[in-house]
């Protein structure tokens, strides 16, 4: 097991592929080299790893907006659906680690075309077989499929922070992942555009909208991305990082910002359909909100990485999960009051705080080894640069490790719905579990970074 890492090297040239002349020197570190030669190029990798990024996100949405479809002729019930929204979320989460690894395996350009190119097993059957009379178990298995594109997050992420100095790479990795989580509101404006013409007896037209998205983005792909010679993953670190206590703590807090930010994304649509059956009887009438909490979730991520810049990462966290219990605890009254401008109000706060924590947790992870690398350092047990290559290290492999467990959060927030829906007809149940998952994360925050004493790792 191992993570991905860059060095400033002359590498042997890289076969880039036809069209492709090879980076034979990636020195971003380099003030001269980067802005000579290094910016244009690093720019140019990052809008169209933007784009296929974001088409991939689409993909692995495309239930989310599906299920709004599924109407009575297909026989599935509220329960079904929910299980049709968490399975792409759990194989999402599971092709993280292994989509990271391929950047340095097969290089970042020719796995960012293999990738992409994959958005088409589900897409294709889809288009072909989304129809009355389809089985569950079919649905279930193109449902599934569907989580490739959240792996393309994981590759999209590890091949651009190969591109860019340290002192850049939270802008450049917060518009990557920002224009990919973009995906989410997108595909269901799609949806809602097809529902609103074609009607709801079209489903199939929504997959087919990304046909020839994903051919585009293969091609853009193989014209002008680069490969960043010298990349490799380093053996170990993963399996290292697993047993750092820090990986599974903040892999804990990852779940409650991204798993809620994707696992809202998927559910909404849903939750208000049953909720306020009588405000949507058509799933129309629900797709003309559900674009608008992802939406404004993928828009304020950068701002939690710029407040965890200012006030720095673990203040930001703790006090955004205590927001984010309290708009847990918003949904649940108004869904008990049946207000609906009220549970509107507290799911988007739930959606904006989600998108705020994402920046946040991610500035914490670089911020708790460069803490531990400087007691290192201090303490005399490793020279600075040890120190800091151990920091780099441990970093890569936490975030890794972090981003599939976080993803996870959208399978448990989906079966979640599911299993209060079955109990009891409503999603109280629901929302009283997520508020008593928040308090563990504010409570964890505050215990293991935020509480005074000789422990507590500066700066994070």
């Amino acid at each position: 097991m191992s993570t991905l890492t860059s060095t400033a090297v002359t590498a042997p040239p890289v076969t880039a592929g036809r069209g492709r002349p090879p980076l034979d020197d990636w020195s971003p570190e380099d003030p001269d080299f980067w802005r000579t030669t290094g910016a244009p190029i690093a720019r140019r990798n990052l809008w169209v790893s933007i784009f296929a990024e974001h088409v991939g996100f689409s993909v692995w949405s495309l239930w989310s907006v599906t299920v709004l479809f599924l109407g009575p002729e297909y026989g599935i019930d509220p329960a079904g659906k929910f299980l049709l929204t968490a399975v792409p979320a759990a194989l999402g989460a599971v092709l993280r680690l292994p989509y990271t690894l391929a950047v340095a395996r097969f290089g970042g350009r020719r796995w960012t075309i293999i990738s992409a190119m994959l958005l088409l097993v589900p897409t294709v059957p889809m288009t072909v077989l989304l129809a009355p009379g389809v089985s569950y178990s079919t649905l279930m298995v193109l449902a599934c499929l569907t989580g490739v594109g959240g792996g393309n997050f994981a590759s999209s992420m590890a091949n651009i922070n190969l591109f860019y100095p340290s002192r850049l790479k939270g802008r450049a990795l917060g518009l990557n992942a920002g224009g990919g989580n973009l995906g989410v509101p997108a595909v269901q404006l799609v949806g809602l555009a097809v529902l609103a013409t074609a009607g709801a007896a079209y489903p199939r037209l929504v997959p087919a909208v990304y046909l020839p998205l994903i051919v585009l983005a293969a091609l853009a792909a193989a014209r002008w991305l680069d490969t960043v010679p010298g990349a490799r993953n380093e053996p170990g670190a993963l399996r290292e990082a697993a047993r750092d206590p820090h990986t599974w703590i903040m892999s804990l807090l990852y779940i409650g910002t991204f798993g809620s930010f994707i696992g809202f994304g998927f559910a909404f649509g849903q939750v208000l359909q049953l909720q306020f059956a009588e405000r949507f009887p058509t799933p129309v009438d629900a797709a003309w909100l559900t674009f608008l909490g992802p939406l404004v979730g993928s828009l304020v991520r950068p701002l939690g990485g710029h407040l965890a810049d200012r006030l720095g990462g673990a203040r930001v966290s703790f006090w955004n999960f205590v927001a984010m219990a309290v708009g847990a605890a918003t949904v649940l009254c108004a869904a008990r009051g049946h207000s609906f401008g009220l549970y509107l109000a507290g799911f988007l706060a739930l959606f904006v705080f989600s998108g705020v924590g994402n920046g946040s947790t991610y500035k914490m992870i670089p911020a708790i080894f460069r803490a531990r690398a400087a007691d290192l350092v201090s303490t005399g047990r490793r020279d600075p640069e040890a120190a800091a290559r151990w920091a780099r290290r441990m970093t890569g492999a936490l975030i890794g490790i972090a981003g599939a467990v976080g993803a996870s959060g959208g399978v448990l927030v989906n079966v979640a719905f599911r299993q209060s829906f079955l109990g009891s007809g409503t999603a109280d149940a629901a929302y009283l579990a997520f508020i008593g998952w928040y308090a563990l994360c504010f409570a964890v925050t505050w215990i293991v970074y935020r509480r005074p004493g000789s422990n507590r790792l500066p700066g994070v």
